[in-house]
């Protein structure tokens, strides 16, 4: 019973009601015989379905807009000063079930949304002086301590502090195979645990979760327009009073009142109008179910064309976690020891990526290099000088030590050999603060690890429609030749600075390309700013990367690049079948009227078919697309012409 109530108190309250008097009113006339009874009962139905259509017309026009619900109007009340009741009711009755209908499925199509709405926690249980206190997820205070049950869902953003389990984290990053923690590792607000007990030191509440951002950033997503939605209000803004205008012509001219009203019926350019927006909600919605957040549908669009994607190597090609493989001694006043506590301590002052793995094996042998340099240069895509005690201590390319005038042929071997192997060789040298004169001492090398998948993902990509895969690295080029050579990727850059990077985007535009920069947001920022598309991968829990790229891939998972490739180039493909099928259908219910002799209730009924059809077209972007189908391509890709570039 409360399910009828809420039915005929919702959407579907005004097509009941119409639809029951049309009924009667058949019954009454057909059955019993009394037409004037079923004309008032039929005139009946066509106010009560109509007069909720007349008000949104006038609304609209309040506002300066020629809208839809105006062509039905004034073709309904055209019909009823004619006499026509019937034809009245059926168009209001069809319009008023169509509009029911896109509102239902409108709504099913933002179900990502709601679903990301719902998995969001209500309550936490806090641990307060030393008892568990149950309180709304919005009263924790960042630093205290949640405990996390089996079963039951994160409250909040956090670090575990004690104890293992294991949590599905399939709401933030798509993926539904349980991640395990333990101390230190991150948990999400909205995630539900599987097994095991956690304690979480709160970092992020309320609205400064990671899944409040989310939702934040779907909310938006799914309400910005593509520029072919824009170009498609502004033809619906002038097609809407030209077909007022053309069954007007019409009308005067055949004396055919009743032509010229069903010419407005038929011209409703409904499913034309939502062509557009429902198959960019469905898109964005189903990315956010995988992990994949999108800016919005002018983003969507613009990743649909994406010809070239333009890659750093650390920490996106490679894991990011280098480690120390070479300790080469060029002078023999020195040992390996020596050398390595030399660059460590120099690297004590640097946050490059490549400083830590030599500082942590020369703590690993217990050598001696706690502390910080006196005075240290960052030089960039270079090295680093720094100054320990009575002299200048140079960790860096041949370049670094060529600029302070420091012979490094004996060093050039070592580099070259170590390069070829697919590591990064850097020169240490020591120099007199004073007069500059130094010699080299040793080289020490490190490599990082190729990720299993950065192949398959560039294989994907090529699968995918991307023309071009460009590597981007501050590294060496023997190195950079490498790592390419396992990869695939078509071109590389190697030695280049931050502002190379840029200049090579730039470039790639210039040629046409539609660029995709993924990159880490610090020495990539310029080049991910000029990027047709940036992209953040790993951007759970990053409220920046959520915020500002226009596509973040909350996963690290380097396979969610080409899988919103391909969701963009679906849903773009999603709008163009549905603009086909709107244009065709009012297309041909046009001829029909003119020649074929279409009524109003029959191009009513194939009019909100047809818009039914375009969200059901929609929807079908929100089934998850089979592994083997994402991963296969269309054609087996041509060997990438490789490319390899010292610098820009």
């Amino acid at each position: 019973m409360n399910k009828i109530q809420s039915w005929l108190k919702g959407r579907w309250g005004v097509p009941i009601a119409s639809g029951s008097i049309i009924i009667a009113s058949l019954g009454v006339t057909h059955l019993g015989g009394n037409a004037p009874v079923g004309s008032a009962l039929m005139l009946a139905a066509a106010v009560v379905a109509g007069l909720p259509i007349a008000v949104k017309a006038i609304r609209a026009l309040a506002v300066t807009m020629v809208s839809i619900d105006l062509l039905v109007s004034v073709a309904a009340a055209g019909a009823i000063i004619v006499g026509d009741f019937w034809e009245a009711a059926a168009v209001t009755f069809l319009f008023a079930i169509g509009n029911a209908l896109e509102t239902a499925t409108l709504a099913r199509t933002r179900s990502a949304l709601a679903e990301l709405v719902a998995v969001a926690p209500d309550t936490a249980i806090v641990l307060r002086d030393g008892d568990q206190v149950e309180v709304s997820a919005l009263a924790v205070a960042t630093g205290e301590t949640v405990l996390v049950k089996s079963g039951a869902k994160v409250p909040v953003d956090g670090v575990v502090i004690g104890g293992t389990g294991a949590i599905n984290e399939a709401s933030i990053t798509g993926e539904s195979i349980p991640a395990e923690k333990v101390d230190g590792d991150p948990v999400y607000a909205g995630t539900i645990s599987t097994g095991g007990f956690l304690q979480v030191e709160a970092t992020g509440v309320g609205a400064d979760t990671t899944l409040a951002r989310i939702i934040h950033r779907v909310e938006e997503a799914q309400d910005a327009k593509a520029r072919t939605q824009k170009f498609m209000d502004r033809f619906a803004r002038w097609y809407t009073p030209g077909i007022m205008l053309l069954a007007l012509v019409v009308g005067l001219l055949t004396r055919d009142v009743h032509l010229g009203l069903t010419l407005l019926v038929i011209g409703c350019p409904g499913a034309l109008v939502i062509s557009i927006p429902v198959s960019i909600v469905a898109g964005i919605g189903r990315g956010a179910r995988d992990g994949i957040l999108i800016k919005g549908g002018e983003f969507l669009e613009t990743s649909a064309r994406i010809s070239a994607v333009a890659l750093d190597k650390t920490g996106t090609l490679t894991e990011g976690r280098p480690e120390l493989t070479d300790v080469v001694v060029l002078d023999p006043a020195y040992d390996a020891d020596g050398v390595l506590t030399l660059a460590a301590r120099a690297e004590a002052g640097s946050e490059h990526p490549l400083a830590r793995p030599i500082r942590d094996a020369a703590a690993s042998r217990g050598l001696g290099v706690a502390g910080l340099p006196r005075h240290t240069e960052p030089v960039p895509g270079q090295g680093i000088i720094a100054t320990l005690d009575d002299r200048d201590v140079l960790v860096g390319n041949p370049a670094l030590v060529d600029a302070r005038g420091i012979d490094a042929t004996a060093a050039a071997p070592v580099v070259d050999e170590l390069s070829a192997a697919g590591r990064t060789a850097m020169v240490v040298a020591v120099a007199d603060p004073t007069t500059g004169a130094g010699h080299v001492i040793g080289v020490v090398a490190v490599a990082d690890t190729i990720r299993a998948d950065a192949a398959e993902m560039v294989r994907r990509l090529h699968a995918n429609g991307v023309e071009k895969v460009v590597m981007l690295t501050g590294d060496n080029r023997r190195v950079a030749e490498a790592v390419a050579a396992q990869v695939g990727v078509d071109e590389v850059h190697a030695g280049l600075l931050p502002e190379d990077k840029l200049e090579i985007v730039t470039r790639l535009q210039r040629e046409g390309h539609v660029v995709a920069m993924v990159g880490d947001g610090v020495n990539d920022a310029p080049a991910l700013a000029t990027a047709d598309i940036g992209v953040a991968m790993g951007a759970a829990g990053t409220g920046v990367a959520i915020e500002t790229a226009d596509i973040a891939l909350m996963k690290d998972d380097l396979l969610k690049l080409p899988q919103a490739v391909r969701l963009a180039r679906r849903t773009v493909a999603n709008m163009r079948q549905n603009i086909v099928v709107a244009l065709v259908v009012v297309g041909t219910l046009l001829a029909g009227v003119l020649f074929s002799g279409v009524t109003m209730a029959i191009g009513m009924l194939v009019h909100e078919a047809s818009v039914l059809v375009v969200i059901v077209n929609a929807m079908r972007l929100l089934r998850r697309e089979p592994e083997h189908r994402a991963a296969a391509a269309s054609h087996a890709p041509a060997e990438p012409r490789r490319s390899l570039v010292g610098s820009a």
